[in-house]
């Protein structure tokens, strides 16, 4: 798919800012929180899904206050497009998953299946626990399971489609401080 930077400025400028850079940060110390409560006994293994976890995993990941391992996964169903398609395993985890307490990043909960895949996928590699946490959760009646959530979720947005944190409008403005809604998507 082919982008203009001027298309790029463009959503730049006429986005909606949903979440500052600093109503950000606070959710994320809250979540680092609950997480360190709950796993800072476990060994967890902390598994990013790239590209779009990698900024809330590195920001959440300096909060944690305990051993930790950390590796990556990527998988995705967007690509550089606007709407979800087939899931696609790109890389796998390196590290063995067995026995392991698991802690899935990523960037947003849309309709789940991504997410769940992921968490199937760990399950089925003898993870002993596997538990999720994402950044955003969009709220909508399209989930793939409505009965699915995160088990630690930052923030919510309502339905719309967001960049920033991590966050890609096609490919780009993942560096974008703060959460953005694309204007009139």
């Amino acid at each position: 798919m082919s982008v203009s930077l001027e298309e790029i400025d463009s959503v730049w400028k006429e986005a909606d800012c949903l979440w500052s850079e600093q109503q950000v940060e606070r959710a994320i110390d809250q979540i680092a929180q609950k997480i360190e409560d709950d796993l800072s006994d476990k060994n967890p293994l902390v598994l990013t899904v790239m590209n779009g976890g990698l900024v809330f995993t590195a920001k959440l990941m300096m909060r944690l206050n305990f051993p930790l391992e950390c590796d990556y996964i990527h998988v995705s169903r967007y690509g550089y497009g606007l709407t979800g398609s087939e899931l696609q395993w790109k890389v796998t985890p390196q590290e063995n998953l067995e026995n392991r307490t698991i802690l899935v990043v990523d960037d947003i909960l849309d309709e789940g299946q991504t997410l769940q895949s992921i968490i199937q996928a760990c399950q089925a590699q003898g993870a002993e626990a596997v538990l999720s946490t994402v950044l955003i959760d969009k709220q909508h009646d399209r989930k793939a399971d409505p009965n699915f959530k995160a088990d630690y979720t930052a923030l919510e947005v309502e339905d719309r489609f967001i960049f920033g944190y991590g966050m890609d409008y096609k490919g780009y403005l993942r560096n974008a401080t703060g959460i953005y809604g694309v204007k009139g998507k």
